[in-house]
């Protein structure tokens, strides 16, 4: 079962036609903030992340495991929710809400089997569950793994996801 579920993942990780650049030019690998930015898909993401002042502690020496909301799955939130947020005097609860997308450590897809929560800096644990070929963080779907930075591991999900 272990072997089988190692094997999926890795097929689905090479399947994936999403790529992101993770060195500049000097062949250096990009911190966490700088493969999302250059990306272009996590701009309300760098946004929430600028807002809540988190910028220096991602691309600090880490390692993090990042469950990174695209802009779709920000789209999804309630009208009105990410505008919210985003204003000064709710930077706590952004914070939280961000902090709670967060592990400490590198923990790749290969890992998650064996996995059935992880403990998040914002105190928190976020659920992990295999559902025949997809893996779950609480209620996001694992769209993309191991999207390697050099002070972590970034996994894009397609739900923001929420402490309780």
């Amino acid at each position: 079962m272990f072997k089988r579920v190692i094997a999926l993942i890795t097929t689905v990780i090479a399947s994936l036609s999403f790529s992101i650049a993770q060195a500049d030019h000097h062949g250096m690998k990009k911190d966490i903030v700088d493969v999302a930015v250059e990306n272009g898909s996590f701009t309300t993401l760098v946004a929430a992340v600028q807002a809540a002042g988190l910028v220096d502690t991602l691309k600090g020496e880490g390692p993090f495991t990042v469950f990174a909301p695209t802009d779709d799955a920000f789209s999804k939130l309630p009208d009105g929710t990410i505008d919210m947020l985003l204003k000064p005097e709710n930077k706590d609860k952004l914070v939280a809400i961000l902090t709670y997308h967060v592990v400490p450590g590198k923990v790749k897809a290969a890992d998650v089997v064996s996995l059935d929560k992880a403990a998040t800096v914002q105190g928190q644990d976020v659920m992990i569950k295999m559902m025949g070929d997809k893996v779950m963080i609480d209620n996001a779907n694992v769209i993309m793994a191991d999207v390697m930075a050099s002070n972590g591991v970034i996994h894009v999900i397609d739900t923001v996801i929420m402490p309780k």
